[in-house]
């Protein structure tokens, strides 16, 4: 699954690269194509890193704070 979401993610880049290459890039077909591909790869893109995530490849991310020591009782 996650090397499926890998290549659905980076296909629509290569469209848009197309699109830049064929100069079509300033016309209102091109800016509406590259938005939606930009919209398909960065669904699939996320996709991607909530599975990094959750298979705990991305580790190094999250911010884990050091527990509070409680505090010292009184002798008494």
């Amino acid at each position: 699954m996650l090397l499926i979401s890998i290549v659905l993610g980076i296909i629509p880049l290569a469209g848009i690269a197309w699109i830049l290459v064929a100069g079509s890039i300033t016309t209102v077909d091109g800016l509406f194509m590259s938005l939606i591909l930009l919209t398909l790869s960065g669904i699939f893109l996320l996709n991607v890193f909530w599975e990094l995530r959750d298979r705990g490849f991305l580790a190094f991310l999250q911010k884990n704070k050091p527990a509070k020591e409680p505090p010292a009782s009184k002798p008494g």
